[in-house]
């Protein structure tokens, strides 16, 4: 079935036959959709937190910094940005010269609003000899755009979000990488003053990452009182996934090569596993917002720290207890009403004898922890928090997209539809277990939770497959907290105009 090329790409990429025939049969067979008891909602997985218990989790979550534990911030930054311009490429294939659309008379009209915009100046000037003014004054529109996005130009349709300017500074405007490094020393900055922030890349970005960083460091260092400590790390190869033609088969390019496709953001819970750190911070590189407004965003996130650290020390202390092999009935009682009280993991059935209680226990409260903030659903996209069985059968907290969703199981949807809230990619994790050892992140993962999409190349049609997303089931079987934080944590920006918004101005 593979020639001795597709083996040869194979042990270059670091991916075995048995993988591939795995895949191809998610594509012949499709993933299975999974069982939703409920939609989350506060009292009902969502914790709200009061302003008494607050103040325990801000002060657990500083004891926990002040104990010398390793803190990382993990932020996902190898997405290009060419979706955030769809509308500016739109206005340049259009066949219309002058702002037509609300979404371009926006941008034109408050285009000097724009970080970029000094930038976007001088680059006019240097191809075009006249500035970003005269150019729309001419009804050269188009060439505005075009300095902007070519590769020409400053050349933001190719570029990462991370290393496009998004907010303006007085010393110097800022990306979303400086946003980030600043936005750490809020809440992750340990005894020493020492702050690290990870960022997944793309190869061929990842020295543009390393000398933006670089030319920035030490003045951010000397400003913020910390030091930074930045690594990047790139997608593995041995995450790509086959893609497959109509008849579930290997899609060949032209050359009769196997094509390969990236796995999404799943992939990167290979990432996440090489990263040896006590707790880590997970955010995406587009919700960031300036410095007047990152006081009362890190302050959730440190609520959400202190109640991962809470919870987690109670597991530890529980395990602990478990594997002494001292624990009374009444504590294994105890134990169990915290895994369906605080952890919201139901069991369906009795416990024949206590051993089979104790076993239980162990498996559920050996297994690494996060805490996921959750905003009211406004109409923003992302997953939602459900409670969903698991494999084993019980049932515990998830978040779901709407692909791991039977369009006709109209319960489901109708859950789906209903929920109050939803995940704005805002997740902090405890990755060690009771003994201080780094877990293995990725025998955690439930693999039959990817999905499959259609594309095409060249004109022919295939099927694209993508691994349990990161936050999804790459983390299915995490014990998991949601809490409910207010809807000005959320800042993404998803199109360019998304930057002329209150918030990031």
């Amino acid at each position: 079935m593979y020639t001795q090329q597709d083996l040869e790409l194979l042990r270059e990429k670091g991916i075995s036959e048995d993988q591939i025939d795995t895949q191809l049969k998610y594509f012949a067979a499709g993933f299975p959709y999974l069982s939703i008891v409920a939609a989350a909602s506060v009292g009902r997985g969502i914790m709200k937190v009061g302003k008494e218990e607050e103040k325990v989790y801000l002060d657990a979550w500083q004891d926990f910094l002040d104990s010398g534990k390793k803190v990382t911030k993990f932020v996902p930054a190898s997405g290009a940005a060419s979706r955030m311009f769809k509308d500016l490429f739109a206005f340049i294939d259009a066949d219309y010269d002058v702002p037509t659309t609300p979404f371009e008379k926006e941008f034109f009209d408050r285009i000097q609003q724009f970080a970029f915009f000094g930038s976007l100046d001088e680059t006019c000037r240097v191809l075009f000899a006249k500035d970003v003014e005269t150019l729309c004054q001419e009804g050269r529109y188009k060439d505005v755009v075009s300095a902007l996005l070519s590769p020409e130009g400053m050349d933001y349709g190719s570029m990462p979000k991370g290393l496009l300017l998004f907010h303006k500074y007085p010393e110097g405007n800022r990306t979303p990488v400086g946003e980030h490094l600043t936005e750490g020393t809020f809440y992750a900055k340990n005894k020493v003053g020492e702050v690290g922030v990870h960022f997944t890349v793309s190869a061929e970005h990842k020295e543009m990452f390393e000398l933006l960083v670089a030319a920035r460091k030490l003045n951010y260092e000397f400003k913020l009182g910390a030091t930074f400590s930045v690594s990047y790390s790139i997608q593995k190869p041995s995450t790509d996934t086959i893609a497959a033609d109509v008849h579930n088969e290997p899609f060949r390019n032209e050359d009769g090569s196997l094509l390969f496709r990236p796995g999404g953001h799943g992939a990167l819970i290979e990432n996440l596993n090489d990263i040896n750190s006590d707790v880590i911070f997970i955010k995406n590189v587009d919700n960031v917002i300036p410095d007047r407004l990152k006081e009362n965003e890190a302050r959730y996130k440190r609520l959400l720290a202190g109640i991962l650290v809470s919870m987690q020390q109670r597991t530890h202390a529980y395990l602990n207890l478990l594997e002494s092999g001292e624990a009374t009935t009444d504590e294994l009682g105890e134990m169990l009403a915290f895994t369906e009280n605080e952890l919201c993991i139901s069991h369906p059935g009795q416990f024949a004898t206590e051993d089979e209680l104790k076993k239980y226990l162990k498996v559920k409260f050996d297994r690494p922890f996060r805490v996921c903030g959750m905003v009211k659903n406004e109409g923003e996209p992302g997953g939602g928090p459900f409670i969903t069985v698991n494999p084993d059968g019980t049932a515990s907290l998830q978040i779901l997209e709407s692909s791991q969703i039977d369009k006709n199981d109209a319960a489901a949807m109708e859950a789906f539809r209903n929920g109050s809230h939803f995940n704005p990619v805002d997740v902090v994790c405890g990755v060690k277990c009771n003994q201080g050892n780094k877990y293995n992140l990725t025998k955690f993962v439930d693999r039959n939770t990817g999905f499959i999409s259609q594309k095409s190349k060249n004109g022919k049609e295939l099927k694209a497959l993508e691994l349990p997303g990161l936050w999804n089931g790459a983390m299915s079987n995490w014990n998991t907290i949601f809490v409910e934080v207010p809807i000005s944590t959320f800042n993404p920006v998803k199109t360019v105009n998304d930057l002329l918004r209150p918030e990031h101005q």
